[in-house]
């Protein structure tokens, strides 16, 4: 595993939507796709929350790829209230599968997390992290997507995601549920908390992924080995 974060700016996508993002190798064939917040709200890969996801992911051993979906930054395409933003997510994954990334972790903070799950509802995938859902402004379809999120993390000041609903969710799903108290949507004076009950998660997350990865065969360079075929 790399100790030394370096992310290398990377342009992926397919047809006339080209995504821009910024990919961090950890050396493992475990990653993490990383959604960030509304793009007519100003929310981009470069968000202090998405940062902070991005580093607490590496921090816990996981090859992180952040990105701007399409229409914001240096994406190429426009804003389509969550829908080409699913196809955004697609790529990415797609992106990491490439690179012999096998096992991948979906995580998004406030619209991020809604554009994944929407995104996961339709995958027979069971790696999801959402941080501050926004479930006063969306709907999450809780029977699509249970068993497929690891965690959910809030703070409890937060209006767009009240501490009852989410506990309600939570328990339907079922899966952990992290509160950060006197934290608001934005995590302001809370982004330690946040940093520890990610990479916590990730610590956590990696060993019981990581075993997947030893029964591929590697090459005299160490890379894995794809069978023709062979999908995830």
């Amino acid at each position: 595993m790399k100790d030394e974060m370096e992310e290398k700016q990377v342009f992926f996508g397919q047809r006339k939507i080209r995504l821009e993002g910024l990919f961090a190798d950890s050396g493992r064939e475990i990653g993490a796709v990383i959604s960030h917040p509304h793009p007519l709200m100003g929310g981009d890969m470069m968000n202090s929350v998405v940062e902070i996801l991005t580093q607490a992911l590496f921090a816990g051993g996981i090859s992180t790829l952040r990105f701007n979906f399409r229409g914001v930054g240096a994406s190429a395409g426009s804003f389509d209230e969550g829908r080409g933003e699913q196809q955004d997510v697609l790529a990415a994954l797609s992106f990491l599968e490439e690179r012999n990334i096998r096992e991948i972790l979906l995580a998004g903070y406030s619209f991020g997390a809604w554009v994944n799950a929407l995104a996961l509802t339709g995958m027979n995938r069971q790696n999801a992290l959402l941080v501050s859902p926004p479930i006063r402004l969306f709907d999450f379809d809780v029977q699509a997507l249970r068993g497929k999120v690891g965690l959910i993390v809030y703070g409890d000041r937060d209006p767009f995601c009240p501490p009852e609903p989410i506990q309600i969710m939570a328990d339907d799903l079922p899966c952990r549920l992290d509160r950060i108290p006197d934290a608001d949507h934005f995590f302001t004076t809370k982004e330690r908390e946040l940093a520890a009950c990610v990479t916590a998660f990730a610590e956590r997350w990696r060993p019981l992924r990581d075993k997947t990865s030893l029964k591929y065969p590697r090459d005299s360079n160490g890379s894995a080995l794809r069978v023709k075929g062979d999908r995830i």
